[in-house]
């Protein structure tokens, strides 16, 4: 989903809400990134290959 992510970047990535981990997945409007946390889990879309990790542009699942 974000291979055009060098993986030390990738890996660094972490929900700004929470902190959590997040997972790629392939969401109802293209890729994205999903938290991993149980009580807040949040999907923010990844556009042009490049992750959008506002808040406001999150999708909560």
């Amino acid at each position: 989903m974000t291979d055009s992510l060098p993986e030390w970047v990738r890996s660094a990535l972490r929900c700004p809400e929470t902190g959590a981990e997040l997972d790629d997945v392939a969401g109802p409007d293209g890729p994205e990134l999903v938290s991993r946390d149980p009580s807040e889990p949040l999907a923010y879309p990844v556009r042009g290959g490049v992750p959008v990790m506002l808040p406001d542009e999150a999708r909560t699942i």
